[in-house]
């Protein structure tokens, strides 16, 4: 692990699982490099320079070529490695209709395999027989039997539960079925998710992530308004407190509300706290920047239609230049945070010094300023937190700097184990120690509430 990055966990995996992880690691290097060299060879004897040396010479041209051929399909070599440009990407198609594997995609399956088994040892809910007979239903590439699996599961737990016993490894079983279907659109996603990195479509059916977020354009405003008794109810016994920030987030609900507070703290200073709530399941797509496609593009973009009103409301409100300011978003609320924190105009313009994302999938996103503390709330049952590539079971360290707390807490199944609410509750009982260590790095804001503003964040 990098030194700079903190990371607290309910207990770390034992030495069995620590193998595994290590191992899938291993798997996943070389499965890259594989992948790369069949994209290398693909390249030499398909590009424009060796069409002329063929021509110039074509017995060697030919001796090269057919030396070439059997490494990318020889099942002692590559396996059916052909990758990139159109004719390797038409045999890549091919391979996939034709269920031919290369060595790379072998190995990057092997590698999720072992990310399930070393999940196992802190999660002993995926051992059981009707998540074992999914995760073989996947492993043998049988579709059939992988629907038969997961409607055995659904029928014994319910769609929740089942949903919250695979949360963990959710990411890893969805790209490791896709990298072995017959679908080669949704590949990307999958070697995406093996690295850790945020996929380019989705895992199943291999669509770009990029095209709901086009419904998501409109300039960004602010509306002051009113709360309604009961947000002013919770507001009124508020405190620099995590739970009580929850509290207020839970109380704001998700109809594009955001609330900004001003606090004078203890050293003399005024500092700010900026609220912004999670994602709105109503429609695809409607007159808050909190929508479906608000949160695509938030996921992909750091300019959207939420930091442009979340910058509005800072504005209206009269926020001074160079003011001390601390985000807290949930869900898409903190992906829009981290987006403001990598827009070197606003940590120009405020000095951003914490951001704290809860229950967000941020992880391929960094603040433009290395001050800026990011401190990230992690449920491990919380399926959202793992969408950017960087799920419980992946072996990827945190980007440098991060403070990450992390527990588990099955409690509530998805997708109540994603809400504040749940994350309040957890805070207030077992993951107490990542409460109060959260509490502590935000003590620079401990003083007395003087302001509270509620803004209505709308697209247009």
């Amino acid at each position: 692990m990098r030194p700079t990055a903190e990371k607290s966990r309910p207990a770390p995996p034992g030495p069995d699982a620590e193998l595994l992880l290590r191992a899938s690691v291993l798997l996943a290097e070389a499965a890259l490099e594989l992948r790369r060299a069949g994209a290398e060879l693909t390249a030499g004897i398909t590009g424009r320079r060796f069409a002329l040396d063929a021509v110039r010479a074509p017995a060697p041209a030919a001796v090269a070529a057919a030396s070439v051929a059997r490494t990318l399909f020889n099942p002692a070599g590559l396996g059916f490695g052909p990758l990139g440009g159109p004719v390797g990407e038409a045999f890549r198609w091919a391979g996939a209709l034709a269920r031919q594997r290369s060595a790379a995609v072998a190995m990057a399956a092997d590698a999720f395999d072992l990310r399930v088994r070393a999940a196992a040892f802190e999660h002993p809910n995926l051992e059981s027989p009707l998540v074992a007979r999914l995760v073989g239903a996947v492993a043998a590439r049988d579709r059939p039997e992988t629907v038969r699996a997961w409607r055995a599961l659904v029928e014994r737990l319910g769609v929740t539960r089942s949903l919250t016993t695979l949360g963990p490894v959710a990411q890893e079983l969805l790209a490791w079925a896709g990298l072995l279907d017959e679908n080669p659109f949704n590949d990307d996603a999958a070697w995406a998710v093996l690295h850790g990195e945020l996929p380019p479509t989705d895992p199943v059916f291999g669509l770009p992530s990029g095209w709901i977020s086009h419904l998501e354009r409109g300039p960004g405003r602010a509306e002051a308004v009113d709360p309604d008794p009961l947000l002013a109810e919770v507001m009124a016994g508020s405190a620099n407190d995590i739970t009580s920030y929850l509290d207020n987030m839970a109380a704001l609900g998700n109809h594009g509300a955001a609330l900004l507070r001003r606090i004078n703290c203890t050293d003399g200073a005024t500092r700010y706290v900026l609220l912004l709530p999670g994602l709105s399941f109503a429609k695809l797509s409607n007159n808050t920047p909190a929508d479906l496609a608000g949160g695509i593009d938030n996921t992909l973009n750091t300019d959207t239609t939420y930091t442009r009103a979340a910058r509005r409301a800072l504005e209206s409100a009269g926020v001074p230049v160079g003011a001390e300011l601390m985000i807290i978003g949930h869900s898409l609320g903190g992906m829009a945070a981290m987006n403001l924190a990598a827009d070197l105009g606003f940590v120009t313009t405020y000095r951003l010094t914490h951001v704290l994302p809860t229950g967000s999938a941020i992880d391929d996103k960094r603040p433009a300023d290395p001050d800026t503390k990011v401190i990230s709330l992690v449920n491990g049952y919380d399926i959202i937190t793992g969408m950017d590539g960087r799920g419980p079971a992946s072996p990827q360290d945190l980007p440098p700097g991060w403070t990450e707390l992390a527990w588990l807490d099955a409690t509530f199944d998805y997708p109540l184990s994603h809400s504040p609410q749940a994350y309040a509750i957890s805070l207030r009982g077992l993951a107490a120690a990542q409460r109060d260590t959260a509490n502590q790095l935000l003590s620079r804001y401990d003083g007395e509430i003087v302001g509270n503003q509620l803004y209505l964040l709308r697209d247009h």
